[in-house]
């Protein structure tokens, strides 16, 4: 039992004591100011921005007709030709041997045509006279069609060779840019593997993987904007021209390319271009980032009790993380009560005040 003296002596501190919870308490009620925002729906559009390369829009792969060991390499990659010109030899060895062959063959044909038509027209003069027989103005008749079939024979023989020999250099089949090469002084080219790769002149394609949802979305317009990364004051126009009717099973991406729409001189082979574009506007509710918070379901924010002022957690779908704000699909209703900033320390029914609550 404590005495009169301790009583005394205790009595101030539990004097203080009370004081202190009684000062907690009022602090632990009072609303805490946060800053809210009434939702309500907004124009949106999705922006999509991919990159890509610049591409010819022919690109042609250049090979030997005849297999040969490469004797001269006279271009490169990112040279420029016209249409005709040499950019590569073989040793022809081979096909000249074959086209004197051939040359020879024309000679021997001529010649024993030659004999025939000689035969042929004495013959018919023989008989014509009846000094002749019918059998052998006939063998005679069958000779010079002979003779004649060998020396087409002969001649189209040539022309083979002669192809042939042409054959033994690589010309450009149009003007344009290489931009790959398959080939070394010293190999063995084989005929119809390719040599060199020729980006045309021309029109130009900006190629560009995309994830298959893209084509779920209605978007607005026909073109896209090409900017160069290199260089963003380069801009155009493209539209596409071409959309690959398969995924790729690397990447999981299809491939499209777009017709780039005069393309400025900048915007050469190779560059990497960013496209853009944007999805038909449509009504969505949008909120800062900040108001985002989480549950044990996913995303969620703070909504305002509009009769008490007291906070409660709402499971809320985000459709699209934007820079700055969030687009919501589902669980929000226009004119709901959102705290925007402030969220981090509340917890349910805790009151809160924000700048115009009622009193």
């Amino acid at each position: 039992m404590l005495s009169p003296y301790r009583i005394v002596l205790l009595a101030p501190l539990a004097l203080c004591l009370v004081g202190c919870g009684s000062e907690r308490d009022q602090q632990a009620r009072a609303p805490m100011l946060v800053k809210t925002e009434l939702v309500r729906t907004q124009s949106w559009q999705n922006v999509i921005r991919l990159t890509g390369d610049v591409q010819a829009q022919v690109s042609t792969e250049l090979s030997f007709r005849v297999s040969g060991r490469v004797t001269e390499r006279l271009v490169d990659v990112r040279a420029h030709v016209n249409a005709g010109d040499v950019l590569a030899r073989i040793d022809p060895t081979e096909q000249k041997a074959d086209l004197a062959g051939s040359q020879a063959a024309v000679a021997a044909a001529e010649a024993q045509l030659r004999v025939a038509t000689a035969n042929f027209e004495r013959q018919k003069s023989l008989i014509d006279n009846g000094f002749t027989t019918r059998v052998a103005y006939d063998q005679a008749e069958e000779a010079l069609h002979t003779a004649e079939g060998s020396l087409e024979t002969a001649k189209a023989q040539l022309g083979n060779a002669t192809d042939a020999l042409s054959y033994t250099e690589l010309r450009a089949s149009a003007p344009g840019i290489i931009t790959a090469r398959n080939i070394e002084v010293g190999q063995v080219a084989q005929a119809a593997r390719s040599a060199y790769t020729l980006a045309e002149d021309g029109a130009r394609d900006a190629v560009i993987d995309v994830y298959e949802s893209i084509f779920l979305t209605p978007w607005e317009g026909s073109a896209a904007k090409l900017t160069l990364l290199s260089d963003p004051k380069v801009t155009a126009l493209a539209r596409p021209r071409e959309i690959s009717p398969t995924v790729d099973p690397r990447s999981g991406a299809v491939r499209v390319k777009l017709s780039i729409i005069d393309p400025p001189a900048a915007m050469t082979l190779g560059s990497v271009v960013a496209a853009e574009g944007r999805s038909k506007a449509v009504d969505k509710i949008m909120l800062p980032w900040s108001a985002l918070t989480s549950d044990a379901r996913g995303p969620a924010v703070w909504v305002v009790d509009p009769q008490t002022n007291a906070v409660s957690l709402k499971s809320i779908v985000v459709d699209t993380y934007e820079t700055n704000s969030v687009v919501v699909t589902s669980g929000l209703m226009p004119g709901d009560r959102v705290v925007t900033e402030g969220g981090k320390l509340l917890r349910p029914a805790q009151v809160v005040t924000y700048e115009g609550a009622k009193a």
